[in-house]
């Protein structure tokens, strides 16, 4: 009876010991997340400023800059939750962001103008914060779903609806060519 007794208290604290393993990986994926969703944020934010300078150069590239606007919308639009969604909406925003700073190369006083140059600047540092932020988050994302998916602790993760987290990721092989501009 007694080393029933220990068993099954050795047992139930490995249970617990491997739940508060999968909640720690579960708020850490949430956590990652929550910083790409910040990062994105941020760049929506920068981009009416950006397009506003760039008008002033380049008035007759307007469906270039109107498109932008149009992705930064739909990005927008996409819930915090939806990871594949938010990805696919945001990767053809950074290709579109990518063509406006290429139309730079076209407009040598626009690559001159301080207001421009200091927005690039920062979109530069926050498309590197995004990439920092997606390399966490798919990170924090992988370590749930190995625990989720792994023997034992899959029969804890199954029994308290632990579920994996889809990875924040290009599906779209055009997403990831490098943007051109055409005149």
């Amino acid at each position: 009876m007694e080393i029933a007794l220990v068993a099954l208290a050795a047992v139930a604290l490995y249970v617990i010991f491997i739940y508060n393993g999968l909640v720690k990986s579960r708020n850490m994926a949430e956590e990652a997340w929550s910083g790409i969703d910040v990062q994105l944020k941020r760049r929506a934010d920068l981009i009416p400023n950006l397009i506003e300078t760039v008008k002033g150069y380049a008035n007759h590239e307007k469906s270039t800059l109107e498109e932008v606007v149009a992705l930064r919308n739909k990005a927008q639009a996409v819930p915090s939750g939806d990871v594949a969604g938010r990805a696919a909406a945001e990767g053809l925003l950074g290709q579109a962001l990518g063509r406006i700073i290429a139309l730079a190369e076209a407009y040598p006083d626009l690559k001159a103008n301080e207001n421009f140059l200091e927005l690039q600047r920062s979109l530069e540092t926050i498309e590197g914060e995004i990439q920092m932020s997606r390399r966490y988050y798919n990170g924090a994302a992988r370590d749930l779903n190995v625990k989720v998916e792994s023997f034992p602790s899959n029969l804890v993760a199954g029994q308290f609806g632990f579920a994996k987290k889809p990875y924040f990721e290009i599906a779209n092989e055009a997403d990831r060519a490098v943007p051109t501009v055409k005149f």
